[in-house]
């Protein structure tokens, strides 16, 4: 495990040589491989919560979870259409600075404070989830061990930019889900009866039902609330967020984004097949044990019954799938930052200023999501971390999802005010929802509402100050 983080921190530092602007530091040249983008957008979407939580939500439940998977394909194809050729006509540096371009700098900067409080909460709970194995490893604190996760991060992505970022992703997806094959084989071997008997036992408990047609909605894993909630979420995660729109923004060309965002979708998909299988293989190994968080199941089988060797694969695999998001979410916080508001305030800023600035944006919002991730510890036992991110995501995306529909499919009836008080109308709405209703409306239905809410405060108060 050390030789593996000494190499991801050599081999990233590596790879920044040679950086001597902002746009190389931020988005790679705009010359990053397609393939490289698109593993690397797999692995920062899904990372730890994939490799820890995802077990965890077969384990007590089905493969429900699947039907939100269609729908991030879904919502993927419709901003390849939709949002990608808006972005690619210009050189924008964010998601962010079209909403400038169709409306003004406050509706810019608006957005931009959305992305960095949601990416800021969700995403210390992946680190957070990524703390638990290395506690039961080496008896550390989560304090103690969230801390060291976030210093080796930090180190080759304030040092490599963006580029060692995905590159680094990409490698390190393809060990997490080594990882994930791995656990398939040890589970056929010590289950008696190995999969066969695994499957069978999952039948008889109704765990392995993928589609539930059912119109409930207080239910997260229903066919509608996966196909439209899910094909929302994608689009707010893939279409307004700058964690994932960085990474296509950093492509050579239109059509090499479109191929690393639908393609990924795919790629996801069946990842999520993997760790769901996986989690029904721990629930016959256990025999539907109950545990006290359900992220900590696959880690403690890693931890307490795989073998020497193969336990530290495993583990080296929890980290490659924790610093993939981490890394990617602490250098888009750094380039909103930065070209959102400080090169805002500073027009006359050459490239080189610029690429300090981003390091010191790097800097901080490492100490911000470190200390995040601490403060949800008390918090942490609800659910597991994956509903706990994806339900973050999911009360914002709409206002965005809402506010990149309003600037892409409206002219002159609506201006910055009009969009800045849907968005913030939305996200209120949504808010309230998850504080008062979320047992009756389950939260993959939260960017949908979230959405609707946004784009008709949006018209109606645009309609409103034409009529003035």
């Amino acid at each position: 495990m050390v030789v593996y983080l000494g190499t991801i921190i050599a081999w990233g530092s590596w790879l920044g040589r040679g950086t001597r602007s902002g746009d190389e530091y931020f988005l790679g040249g705009r010359d990053l491989p397609w393939g490289a983008v698109l593993l690397s957008v797999v692995a920062t979407e899904t990372s730890t919560l994939t490799f820890l939580s995802i077990p965890g939500v077969a384990y007590s439940g089905s493969l429900g979870f699947l039907q939100i998977a269609l729908g991030y394909v879904v919502g993927r194809l419709l901003i390849a259409v939709w949002l990608l050729p808006a972005y690619r006509t210009g050189e924008l540096k964010t998601a962010y600075e079209f909403l400038e371009w169709r409306f003004d700098i406050k509706s810019r900067r608006l957005a931009s404070i959305v992305f960095m409080v949601t990416r800021l909460l969700a995403d210390s709970v992946r680190l957070f989830a990524t703390a638990i194995p290395l506690t039961l490893v080496t008896g550390w604190s989560l304090v103690t061990s969230v801390i060291i996760i976030g210093a080796v991060t930090f180190i080759y992505t304030y040092l490599g930019g963006i580029r060692a970022v995905v590159l680094v992703d990409a490698v390190q997806m393809v060990l997490y889900l080594f990882g994930g094959v791995i656990a398939l084989f040890m589970l056929e071997r010590i289950v008696p009866g190995g999969w066969i008997e695994i499957l069978s036992r999952a039948s008889e408990a109704g765990k392995l039902h993928v589609v539930d047609a059912s119109f409930d909605f207080g239910r997260p894993y229903t066919l509608w609330a996966g196909l439209i909630g899910g094909a929302f979420l994608s689009m707010g995660s893939h279409g307004t967020d700058q964690l994932i729109v960085q990474r296509l923004l950093a492509c050579r060309d239109l059509p090499s984004s479109r191929r690393a965002l639908v393609g990924s979708g795919l790629v996801i998909l069946g990842q999520f097949g993997l760790f769901l299988v996986v989690g029904i293989g721990l629930w016959a190994y256990y025999d539907a044990s109950v545990f006290p968080r359900s992220d900590e199941i696959f880690a403690t089988f890693i931890i307490e019954v795989l073998p020497v060797g193969i336990r530290g694969l495993l583990i080296a695999g929890v980290f490659a799938a924790a610093m993939s998001t981490l890394s990617s979410s602490i250098n888009s916080l750094a380039s909103t930052t930065v070209y959102d508001f400080w090169v805002a305030m500073r027009p006359g800023a050459d490239e080189h200023a610029i690429l300090r600035a981003g390091r010191v944006g790097t800097a901080l919002w490492t100490l911000l999501l470190i200390g995040a991730a601490i403060g949800f510890i008390p918090l942490s036992r609800e659910s597991t971390a994956v509903e706990v991110s994806l339900g973050i995501a999911s009360l914002v995306y709409g206002g965005l999802i809402g506010t990149f529909g309003l600037a892409r499919f409206t002219r002159r009836r609506v201006d910055g005010f009009a969009v800045r008080t849907g968005l913030v109308t939305g996200i209120g709405a949504m808010v309230t929802v998850w504080i008062t209703a979320r047992s009756v409306i389950a939260w993959p239905w939260f960017a949908v509402l979230g959405t609707g809410m946004t784009i008709g405060v949006g018209l109606l108060v645009g309609w409103f100050r034409q009529s003035d």
